[in-house]
Order: structure tokens, then sequence, then C-alpha cells
């Protein structure tokens, strides 16, 4: 193998290294993050104390009407039992029935609007659970899944820092340090393709000249605009 093939497939592995690195970062800070999960069951959290709390306001109204609905028994059996015998105390006893009466309307009324919120209240919390279960049971499916990946691309790593290796032990020091030199100025592209007579790393035409070092291969042939190694299968 060519010095410049050798180095070319070095850049190869190190660009796949590079990909699987950047790939992993990216898994790691996903594997645990439940941002989503923490606001659901936030709201659901919220949307269970607003319920209680209207129930609460329900029975409380329920006492309410049931009160009244007592209190208008008992003043109408006094208004109509004949056990109050005077005019006024009657018309009295007949003003305070009619306002209880007119009370006890406007609590129904009121307690029917509870009911109302109290049923719109149940069924977004028992939504809002649902919600939450589904999203729980997606996430730890994608966390499950995320783990299995990461295992893969480590094994994966591995395996090419190990080829990588190997193949460093074969490339001459003065090389490789060319390589390395060039791979930390170009972005991670030490090595460039001739593709139709162009540099691939710059896109520039190579003088003939720079093509046919290129194609000879015997040395490092570099690129006079932008000084990759060049490469030519």
């Amino acid at each position: 193998m060519s010095k410049v093939k050798q180095l070319h497939e070095l850049q190869e592995i190190d660009l796949d290294i590079e990909h699987k690195n950047e790939t992993l970062t990216q898994i790691k800070s996903r594997l645990g993050k439940d941002d989503d999960l923490i606001s659901a069951r936030l709201a659901l959290d919220t949307a269970r104390k607003r319920l209680a709390e209207l129930e609460h306001q329900q029975r409380t109204a329920e006492w309410g009407v049931d009160d009244i609905g007592k209190k208008i028994a008992h003043e109408e059996k006094k208004l109509y039992d004949g056990s109050v015998k005077n005019p006024r105390e009657l018309m009295s006893l007949q003003q305070e029935v009619e306002h209880l009466k007119e009370q006890h309307k406007q609590q129904e009324e009121q307690l029917l609007n509870l009911m109302l919120e109290v049923d719109a209240a149940q069924q977004d919390a028992a939504r809002q659970s649902s919600e939450l279960e589904e999203m729980d049971k997606a996430w730890h499916e994608n966390q499950n899944q995320l783990s299995k990946e990461q295992a893969e691309i480590e094994t994966e790593l591995a395996a090419l820092e190990q080829k990588r290796e190997a193949l460093v032990e074969q490339v001459d020091t003065a090389g490789l340090r060319t390589y390395e030199e060039i791979r930390k100025a170009r972005q991670g592209l030490a090595v460039a393709k001739v593709v139709q007579g162009r540099c691939q790393g710059c896109r520039i035409s190579l003088p003939m000249s720079d093509q046919q070092r290129a194609r000879i291969g015997h040395e490092l042939a570099r690129c006079s605009n932008c000084g990759r190694i060049l490469y030519m299968d």
C-alpha cells in the first residue's frame, strides 16, 4: 500500500471516528433527559389540584343547598301548621320563605355550574393522565433504544481505534506528522481526492504537474492551492 493510500485510509477512519463521536455525544445528551415528562407531570398535578378544589366547592355547595332546603321545609311547616296565628308574623314568615326559596334557587344554579366545571376538570385530568402514561411509555422505549445505540457505537469506536492504531504503525513518522498538521489546519480533511483534474478539498483545477505527482504517488503530492495531500485511486 502506498504512503498516500495509507493516509487516505487513515483519514477515512478518522472521519468515521469523528462522526461516531458526534453521534455518541448527541445520544448521551438525550439519555436521561425528561424535560417534557416533567412538564407533563406538573401540568397533571395542577389539573388534579384544580379538580380537588372544585370537588370541595361542589360538596360545600351541596351542603348549602341541603341546609336551605331544610330551613324552607321547617319554615313552611310553621307557616301551614297553624302554630303561627298573628297576621303580621304570618306575613313575615311568608316573606322569609320566599327569600329562602330565592336563595335556594340561586345556590342550585351555582351548584349546577360547579358540577359542570367538575365534570370538565375530571375529563381534563383523565386526558392528561392518559397522555402522560403514553409519554412515559414512549420515553422509556426511546431511552432503551438510545442505550442500545450507545453500546453499539462504543463497540464500533473501539474497533476503529484499534484499526487506526494498527495503520498508524505502518505510516512513516514524517508522513503522519504532515497528515496531522494539515488535518488540524483544514477542519479534519488532510487528504483530498483528485477527480477530473480537480482537488476535492478546495474544488480548484489542478496544474498538470500536481496531477502527475499525485498519479505517481511515490511521494506526498500537495494541492498548490489548499495544501492538502492529493490522492488518486
